[in-house]
């Protein structure tokens, strides 16, 4: 596969980039934010290695601009933070999975194998329409009776997955481990935010809310049945 490797330490990218290409891997490697937004934004790759304190622009930084502009690729966040927070912060910004410094190289490949065997769009819908709302997975649009509603990459995910499991709950759980990756509860409201803004913006205009609150269980969508 070819790998963006976004790393400033040379110890580090060095034994990486090594390690990748021993096993096959082509590797292009940028050690700073301005050249991985670069890189990133006008390159195809496979997948991403993306350190979190990169020089200029930070990891984060350069990962939100990515998916604003709408790129997909699976992304793996590097980082010397271990807190909670940290972790969150990067994956509200659009990571795919983080790894916390220092790691194994096997835990790094496993993890990297991981995000390459989930299926692309592609491969499965690429349109979704309940309650008169309707989302383009490729162009990431979302429309509700024709009508265009901005979401963030978060508020996307969580919608993409109430869309798809219309008409059955979807937990705080399933949440945390569809949309941000976490197999473990991080003890914030993250969910609960997300969920906030995004009824807010699919319901501006309009006298329905599509969601519903599950108390102590979870969200539903109205199914068009």
């Amino acid at each position: 596969m070819r790998v963006l490797l976004a790393e400033d330490d040379e110890v580090t990218a060095r034994l990486v980039e090594q390690g990748l290409v021993d096993l096959g891997h082509q590797v292009t490697r940028v050690g700073t934010g301005d050249d991985a937004l670069k890189s990133g934004g006008t390159e195809s790759y496979d997948v991403v290695v993306l350190d979190r304190m990169l020089p200029g622009i930070d990891g984060v930084e350069v990962l939100t601009r990515w998916r604003a502009a709408g790129m997909s690729t699976p992304v793996l966040m590097l980082t010397a933070l271990g807190g909670i927070m940290d972790r969150v912060s990067g994956l509200e910004a659009g990571a795919d999975d983080y790894l916390v410094k220092p790691f194994a190289f096997p835990e790094l490949t496993a993890r990297l194998s991981a995000l390459m065997r989930r299926p692309p769009i592609s491969e499965s819908l690429t349109r979704l329409a309940v309650a008169g709302i309707e989302m383009d997975l490729i162009k990431r649009e979302v429309r509700r009776e024709g009508r265009e509603i901005h979401l963030q990459p978060r508020e996307f995910s969580l919608l993409e997955q109430l869309m798809r499991h219309a008409g059955k709950v979807v937990t705080r759980t399933m949440f945390l481990e569809l949309v941000w990756g976490f197999h473990f509860d991080p003890q914030t409201n993250i969910v609960e935010s997300h969920l906030s803004r995004l009824r807010s913006k699919i319901n501006e205009g309009f006298d329905s809310d599509p969601i519903q609150t599950l108390r102590g269980v979870g969200y539903r969508m109205r199914s068009d049945d």
